[in-house]
């Protein structure tokens, strides 16, 4: 039986809330999953949020399949959640240029593949879930990413979930 997971672009929360991450300005990576050699994914549903202050501004949001990591924020074991019946760890693999958040640097890509676009409000948010056994499918040492692309800097909240 397949597993699920969920990632966020952030630390859990403990004793405080969930702390959003800021776009910036330009093109932005705010999470990105990393396939191992041995193993695709399928992507179940993926969302953003942001806490814009101005109705009407857009954020372009982008789900894509691509060939070369971006340099992120680790995304250790502890935020990303198993919702599966046995429990079991992510094999996914976790690192500055894997599996992460918040990159610092896009890095080359050469080749992408696009699931899912949309101008989104930067005061609203989005989410999708495909119906089953509609799932996209990132392959072996690819890389799972949420980019936005905005001119006024907010902040966001993402996440991907996808079964192993």
């Amino acid at each position: 039986m397949a597993n699920q997971y969920t990632f966020y672009n952030g630390a859990l929360p403990t004793t405080a809330k969930f702390v959003p991450v800021t776009t910036g300005t330009g093109l932005k990576t705010l999470l990105q999953v990393a396939t191992p050699s041995t193993l695709e994914i399928q992507v179940v549903s993926w969302g953003i949020s942001f806490d814009g202050a101005t109705f009407g501004t857009k954020v372009q949001c982008e789900l894509l399949e691509t060939d070369v990591a971006a340099t992120v924020t680790t995304g250790s074991g502890h935020v990303i959640k198993t919702t599966g019946p046995a429990q079991l760890a992510s094999q996914v693999t976790v690192g500055t240029t894997s599996t992460g958040y918040t990159a610092s640097a896009e890095g080359t890509i050469t080749a992408t593949r696009l699931f899912d676009v949309q101008n989104v409000d930067g005061t609203a948010g989005y989410s999708y879930t495909w119906s089953l056994g509609n799932y996209p499918v990132v392959s072996v040492s690819k890389f799972l990413r949420i980019r936005v692309q905005t001119s006024t800097a907010v902040n966001a909240i993402c996440w991907a979930t996808w079964i192993e």
